[in-house]
């Protein structure tokens, strides 16, 4: 049986049993209308539930196995994965998740997430294009109750953002420890994480002395040049730069703008592909915060999710105030489904430098 909204009673699973795939499919597009998600979404999940209607669950499994369901008019791979989940006897997980949060105020959803984060793994000091100096940016994420903050200013082939070269970013990192030891000093817990935002170079290659990577905290890596690479290149490039065993986060991926005077498109890459990789290699898919570029749009942060993704909210701030920017992020994490535990700073500071070994 089902409820309005086509939600099922619950049912034993891993017996051989079928969910009714069309109902979970309505179920989906009936929460995502009431948590007033885009049109073009909720038509996605009500297209598939009409394009399988009438069809048997013999012929579902058929199609499902012989990969044909995503050949269906109006079936594309997020809802040919519901469907397989529902054959299984299991809830998909997409539909887990919107009822995890149903009745939950996503604002409130959002200042729970907020406050579960420990620190920001993202940030500028006028050392390259930032506007303020570390103990500045350090003071300020000291008084917002962060537990710590990275500092990933660029690296040297971003000349524009004035990025730093070897013996400048092995000069910080000194900077880095003497403040530390400062601050342990007057009894601060607070710590201060060292790090890089590299560049991806054409070819995936990062952009800096692999030794220095090797010691950083946390190296978010991201693409800042030639955005407009055909779609297999783009796609080669991130993936070699995510294969590799330095990177921690990928950055912006996207580098869309949304608003100022920078607008400019996604960038177009086979994001399936490149965030399966980031789960396999324990890359965390950056979740900009800044307002003009909110990146992942959200069609792809929940493709991120899907694809089991560990994440990281980040405000990418280039001054004091806009390590305040951490609420952009959270908000579109809640919308999208992100589990708290596969934020990468709730962790503390201690098990984000374990994780490098």
């Amino acid at each position: 049986m089902t409820e309005p909204g086509g939600r099922q009673e619950a049912e034993p699973t891993g017996w051989g049993q079928h969910r009714d795939a069309v109902a979970d499919l309505r179920r989906i597009a009936f929460l995502l209308e009431r948590a007033h998600e885009s049109t073009y979404r909720v038509r996605a999940f009500r297209t598939a539930a009409a394009a399988l209607r009438g069809k048997d669950t013999e012929e579902l499994t058929r199609l499902r196995g012989a990969g044909e369901l995503v050949g269906l008019r109006g079936v594309g791979d997020v809802t040919a994965r519901c469907v397989a989940e529902s054959l299984d006897g299991e809830e998909p997980v997409y539909l887990r998740r919107l009822e995890a949060t149903e009745g939950i105020p996503l604002d409130a959803a959002a200042q729970e997430l907020r406050a579960a984060l420990l620190g920001d793994l993202h940030s500028h000091t006028d050392a390259s294009d930032g506007g303020s100096p570390l103990r500045e940016m350090v003071e300020t994420a000291i008084a917002l109750g962060h537990s710590y903050l990275v500092i990933t200013d660029h690296s040297p082939r971003l000349t524009v953002a004035n990025g730093l070269s070897a013996d400048r970013l092995r000069a910080q990192i000194e900077q880095v420890g003497a403040l530390n030891t400062r601050l342990g000093e007057h009894g601060a817990a607070f710590r201060v994480l060292t790090g890089i935002e590299v560049d991806i170079l054409d070819d995936g290659a990062l952009d800096q002395d692999p030794d220095l990577l090797e010691a950083l905290d946390v190296v978010v890596a991201s693409v800042h040049s030639k955005l407009r690479m055909p779609r297999e290149e783009m796609t080669e490039r991130m993936l070699t730069a995510v294969a590799n065993r330095r990177v921690d986060v990928l950055g912006h991926c996207t580098g869309r703008m949304v608003t100022g005077k920078r607008t400019r498109p996604e960038s177009d890459f086979d994001a399936p592909r490149v965030f399966d990789a980031c789960a396999e290699y324990g890359v965390a898919v950056e979740i900009n915060s800044r307002p003009e570029r909110l990146d992942p749009p959200k069609r792809l942060l929940r493709l991120a999710v899907e694809a089991g993704c560990d994440f990281s909210i980040d405000t990418d701030a280039h001054a004091p105030g806009q390590l305040d920017w951490l609420g952009n992020g959270c908000a579109r994490a809640v919308a999208c489904g992100v589990p708290t535990e596969r934020v990468r700073n709730t962790w503390d500071a201690a098990a984000l430098s374990a994780r490098r070994g």
